[in-house]
């Protein structure tokens, strides 16, 4: 079965920069997602159109299919209280905020009593990506996962 909108995708991925390795999921379980939904990068989709159970390929996605470049602009200050992810927290850490477009990773730049200042880029802004991926199954969605806008089970979304 091809990849294509309202399948469930298994795969497994090692994500690099020009520096190496940056992460894999490997260490993990597979990834699953409901092809035609958002949540992955655009380029990453367009590359597994059509791809099947089995394929193992490699996608270069230049900064502006990845994360986009880095904005100088990106700083603000937030309540310490709004970062989650840790109890401490310092420079140079990765932070969860909810915002008006829903959860956002920042990076803390300084920490005070009450406010820390967050780079609100995404951590891999401005870098070019190269994806491994390995297709590991593809299969039709089921209703609810369709009406849910996700796919469910093991990688996937839990209830």
């Amino acid at each position: 079965m091809q990849i294509a909108k309202n399948t469930v995708v298994e795969f497994h991925y090692t994500l690099s920069d020009a520096n190496g390795e940056v992460e894999s999921s490997r260490q993990h379980e597979p990834v699953l997602y409901l092809h035609g939904q958002p949540g992955l990068l655009d380029g990453l989709v367009e590359a597994m159109e059509g791809r099947e159970a089995g394929d193992v390929f490699s996608v270069e996605l230049p900064v502006d299919k990845a994360y986009g470049p880095r904005q100088d602009n990106a700083t603000q200050k937030v309540q310490v209280k709004h970062l989650q992810g840790a109890k401490k927290w310092k420079p140079g850490m990765l932070a969860v905020i909810q915002t008006e477009q829903g959860p956002r990773q920042v990076t803390v730049v300084k920490v005070g009593l009450s406010q820390a200042e967050v780079d609100a880029n995404h951590p891999l802004a401005g870098r070019d990506l190269t994806f491994d991926i390995e297709i590991l199954s593809v299969r039709e969605a089921t209703a609810e996962e369709l009406a849910h806008g996700h796919a469910h089970g093991v990688g996937g979304h839990q209830h």
